[in-house]
């Protein structure tokens, strides 16, 4: 019964993190207007259910960090109720951000989970120095580093565009407005219908194309197709960042095969971005800065890169805070960046922890009474 309350936390964990994670690697597809959602969230859906796949081969040093290995003592991490409580605290703090729009991260959840939960069951036993060390550095700096290189790739993407000629033209989405009619009684007991029709477009309708080539193609058909390819490289990175981080609750006590393990995780992380993931994929892509997209293929560039290589190197950095950070980076180069919005976010990183960390130390000493 305890094997099955533990894989069920880690579906509903992975169902969160789909739900919250999973459009995050084509936000600036649909923000940038480059495709709508259907698809954008299809593109997502394929592109991340292959880097769970490949994680089975590719990110086993990321399945012993989150399995709690180093950070409590080595019998603790065989016990059922200490990897349920982890997965539940995680996955109660990513569920109810998702549904208020929040762009939060799970492996943020699951680190404060994992410090609650080791806090309550260890006490000062509790490793604090490899939390530090392989935790939180990782998730403090990854989105200032993002942010940083992200502005400057997309400065020295302006400049090649510029010395290539390519330029950017600015397109209103014009569309005409039909007033309703308004009956008018004539003199001779007659009606006449009067209608009127104008036009409309505002700022926030207007899209940013570029005119021009490269290599002899045109450079918005080259650009819509690389910026496909890095959503794609975003999504494909946290399915390989994100998914070992699940399986590592299950691994711990061999409750199922961790090729099985990692196919069933991905389905079920597959079905919660397509069935929850609007409200965080318009904060993401409509609600930090406005953006072309070159600027998205830029920030896509930038998250990729860094996530893709913090997994080969076991380091748990966060998608969302190195995509929020990247978008931010190109909010910064242009100006446009919406700061009330940024700092709401930000509220919801600092809260994210000590949430998780609560809910799993409560969950813990709960399931230890009643075991």
């Amino acid at each position: 019964m305890i094997l099955i309350l533990l894989f069920l936390s880690a579906c509903f964990l992975a169902y969160s993190n789909g739900a919250n994670d999973n459009f995050k690697g084509v936000a600036t597809l649909f923000g940038s207007g480059t495709t709508n959602f259907k698809k954008a969230i299809g593109w997502a859906t394929a592109t991340t259910f292959s880097g769970s796949v490949a994680a089975i081969f590719l990110a086993n040093e990321l399945v012993k960090n989150f399995s709690g290995k180093g950070l409590v003592p080595d019998d603790l991490i065989t016990v059922p109720i200490f990897a349920i409580s982890i997965a539940l605290g995680a996955a109660i703090t990513v569920f109810i951000a998702t549904k208020i729009g929040m762009p939060i991260s799970t492996t943020h959840s699951l680190v404060g989970a994992l410090f609650g939960a080791g806090v309550m069951a260890v006490g000062m036993q509790f490793n604090f120095d490899k939390l530090i060390d392989k935790f939180l550095f990782p998730l403090i700096i990854s989105p200032l580093m993002a942010a940083v290189v992200s502005l400057l790739v997309y400065i020295i993407f302006r400049f090649f565009r510029k010395r290539l000629g390519v330029t950017k033209t600015t397109n209103l989405n014009i569309h005409k407005k039909q007033t309703p009619s308004i009956p008018s009684m004539n003199m001779d007991n007659t009606i006449n219908l009067k209608t009127s029709k104008s036009i409309e477009a505002t700022l926030e309708q207007t899209i940013e194309t570029y005119e021009g080539q490269i290599l002899g193609l045109s450079s918005q058909k080259v650009l819509d197709s690389l910026h496909y390819l890095s959503a794609g490289i975003v999504s494909f990175a946290r399915g390989l960042n994100d998914t070992p981080k699940i399986i590592g609750l299950l691994v711990i006590i061999n409750a199922i095969d961790i090729k099985w393990s990692m196919i069933i995780i991905a389905i079920i992380m597959a079905l919660g971005g397509l069935i929850n993931a609007k409200k965080v994929g318009v904060t993401m892509s409509k609600k930090i800065t406005p953006m072309n997209s070159g600027q998205g293929f830029t920030a896509n560039l930038v998250t990729g890169l860094l996530v893709t290589t913090a997994s080969f190197h076991g380091m748990p950095v966060s998608t969302t805070h190195v995509s929020v950070g990247s978008i931010f980076g190109i909010g910064t180069a242009t100006k446009k960046a919406n700061l009330k919005m940024v700092s709401k976010i930000l509220l919801s990183w600092l809260l994210t922890l000590p949430m998780a960390a609560i809910v799993s130390g409560l969950l813990y000493k709960l399931l230890e009474t009643l075991s």
